[in-house]
C-alpha cells in the first residue's frame, strides 16, 4: 500500500519541468522591474535569471530586489552573455527574452506548453502582433530581409528569425556551440535548428514599444551588417557545398563567356589570335573546378561535424516525457 502510495507522488514531483527564464540585461533599469514582475507572475514555478553586461545603470540593483538571481559577463555582447547562460544553468526548460519590456511575459505559459506537449526544441515567439512604433521601419526591412536569406538558404522554417523571445529544450541548449559574440545570436540559433531539422514552431505573440526613456542597444546598419556577415560565414561552415558550387558555377559561365569567341575563331581558322583572352578563359576554367572541389571536401567535414552534434543532442532525452508523465498521472 505504501508502494502505491509512493508511485505517484514520484512522477508528479518529475511531471512538471524545471524552466529557467533568461534576462540578457544591458542598462534597461527602467523596465527590468516589470520585466521580472511580469514573468513571475506568468510563469510562477520559474527561476528567473537576469546576466548584466556591464550596464552603467542600477539595472542589476533594481533586478535583485525584484526577486532574480544576477549574475554578470564582462565580456560586452549578447552573444557572450547567452554563451555563459547557456553554460551555467541547468533546467529541463529555458525561456528567453529581452529584457526591454517589449515582447509579451503574458505568453510564456502557452510557448512553454506548446514545447512540452509537442516535444519540440524551440518556440519562438514571433512578433507577429506588433504595436503602432514599436519597429522601426528600417529594423522592419531589414528582419524581412535576412529573414528571408536564412529561408532560402537553410529551410523554410521561420518568418521572424530575429524574434528575441524563444523557449528551448535542454537538449537543444546543451547540443549548441555557442560562437556569436553580439545580437546576430538569433540568426545562430535559427540555423542551428535548421541544420539538425530539429522540431521547431513559432507562435504570434504581442511585440510593444520600449517604456518611455528607454532606447534600443540595435544599430541598423553596423548590426545588420554582423547579422549578414554571420549568415555568410554559416553558409560555409554549414552548407560549403552550396556556397562553394554556386561560385563554381559563377566561374564556369564566366570561362565560356570568355572562351566561347576564342574558340569559335580557333574553329573556324586554325588560329588563337587572342592568346590572353584564351588564358583568362582557362584559368577562370581551373578555379571554377578548384572551386567545386573544395566544396565537396568541405563538404565532407561538414557532414561529420553535424554527426557529432546530432550524437550529442541524442544523448539528451526529449521534453516529451514530461507530457508522457502528465498523461500517466491524469490517468491514474
Amino acid at each position: 500500500m505504501l508502494k502505491q502510495d509512493f508511485a505517484p507522488a514520484i512522477h508528479a514531483a518529475s511531471a512538471e519541468p524545471s524552466v529557467a527564464v533568461l534576462l540578457p540585461c544591458y542598462n534597461e533599469g527602467l523596465a527590468i522591474r516589470a520585466v521580472i514582475e511580469r514573468f513571475q507572475k506568468a510563469l510562477p514555478q520559474a527561476t528567473i535569471y537576469v546576466y548584466d553586461n556591464n550596464s552603467s545603470d542600477d539595472s542589476a540593483a533594481i533586478a535583485r530586489a525584484a526577486g532574480a538571481v544576477v549574475r554578470s559577463e564582462p565580456r560586452q555582447g549578447k552573444g557572450f552573455v547567452v554563451r555563459r547562460m547557456f553554460a551555467d544553468i541547468d533546467a529541463d526548460i529555458y525561456l528567453m527574452c529581452d529584457a526591454d519590456e517589449t515582447y509579451e511575459a503574458e505568453a510564456a505559459p502557452a510557448l512553454v506548453d506548446k514545447l512540452v506537449e509537442e516535444g519540440l526544441d524551440m518556440v519562438v515567439g514571433s512578433r507577429s502582433n506588433a504595436a503602432e512604433g514599436a519597429y522601426r521601419p528600417a529594423h522592419k526591412f531589414g528582419n524581412w530581409m535576412l529573414t528571408s536569406l536564412v529561408r532560402t538558404m537553410f529551410g523554410n522554417g521561420f518568418k521572424d528569425m530575429l524574434s528575441g523571445y524563444r523557449v528551448f529544450s535542454r537538449r537543444f541548449v546543451k547540443s549548441f556551440p555557442v560562437m556569436a559574440q553580439g545580437f546576430e545570436i538569433e540568426t545562430e540559433l535559427t540555423i542551428h535548428a535548421l541544420q539538425l531539422e530539429m522540431p521547431a514552431a513559432e507562435v504570434p505573440t504581442q511585440f510593444s514599444e520600449r517604456p518611455e526613456g528607454s532606447e534600443s542597444k540595435l544599430n541598423t546598419i553596423s548590426d545588420g551588417l554582423r547579422i549578414l556577415w554571420t549568415i555568410t560565414g554559416l553558409l560555409k561552415q554549414e552548407r560549403p557545398l552550396y556556397l562553394y558550387g554556386m561560385m563554381a558555377l559563377g566561374l564556369f559561365v564566366a570561362s565560356l563567356v570568355l572562351g566561347f569567341p576564342v574558340i569559335a575563331e580557333y574553329v573556324e581558322t586554325g588560329l588563337v589570335p587572342r592568346l590572353p583572352t584564351a588564358l583568362l578563359a582557362s584559368g577562370v576554367m581551373i578555379l571554377a573546378f578548384l572551386s567545386l572541389f573544395s566544396g565537396l571536401i568541405l563538404d565532407t567535414v561538414t557532414r561529420g561535424r553535424k554527426e557529432a552534434k546530432r550524437l550529442r543532442y541524442l544523448q539528451l532525452p526529449s521534453v516529451l516525457k514530461f507530457a508522457d508523465e502528465r498523461k500517466l498521472i491524469k490517468a491514474a
